[in-house]
């Protein structure tokens, strides 16, 4: 887990969003200090296949939006992840689009998300089918939180403004998720300690 940026670091992404307006090209000193970590994320939960072209449209996002961020809704980090969850929900959107398309052409139904795959993958491998089970099982709001926390790194409060919820809702979305995946796991918690 990435450790979130000291108060040093935050100060200093919230100057270069601001000073990025006058100056666009300082915004890829951003682009420098978060793309490994925002990469990591939307690999983990896209698959390697676009994910360079997904980093860098969340990037083009919040260059485009970097007028809208508010420093008192949270970090230049937490909205970067925020900006890299749309995107996937986004690519989820159109994947599931194309697929239907290709479905209605080849009369082939593919059923299963590129998500959904990628966490039958990741089960598959570590001989956890019922882990995929309760993965797919969660609410997609609980998905994204668990997401967040494991391939993201976030803390609640980074997750609460990524998802632009208030704190409780993480917790609340957090527990409810770890109950129903310690239940398909057979009272076991997948992840150490939560």
């Amino acid at each position: 887990m990435a450790a979130p940026p000291d108060a040093n670091d935050v100060l200093e992404d919230v100057t270069m969003v601001e000073r990025s307006m006058d100056n666009p090209e300082l915004f890829a000193l951003l682009y420098d200090r978060y793309f490994q970590e925002v990469y990591r994320y939307l690999a983990a939960r896209l698959g390697g296949e676009q994910v360079e072209d997904l980093v860098a449209e969340a990037f083009l996002l919040a260059f485009d939006g970097r007028c809208g961020f508010d420093p008192q809704r949270g970090t230049v980090r937490s909205w970067l992840f925020g900006i890299a969850t749309n995107v996937v929900a986004r690519h989820r959107r159109r994947e599931g689009r194309r697929l239907n398309a290709l479905s209605k052409i080849a009369a082939e139904d593919s059923g299963d998300g590129h998500e959904d795959r990628v966490t039958s993958q990741l089960a598959a491998q570590a001989s956890r089918p019922e882990l995929i089970r309760g993965l797919k099982g969660l609410s997609k709001g609980d998905r994204d939180v668990v997401f967040l926390l494991v391939f993201g790194g976030l803390g609640y409060e980074e997750i609460a403004a990524a998802l632009d919820v208030p704190v409780g809702t993480v917790g609340s979305r957090f527990n409810r998720a770890r109950k129903k995946l310690r239940k398909a796991l057979g009272d076991v918690n997948p992840i150490g300690e939560w």
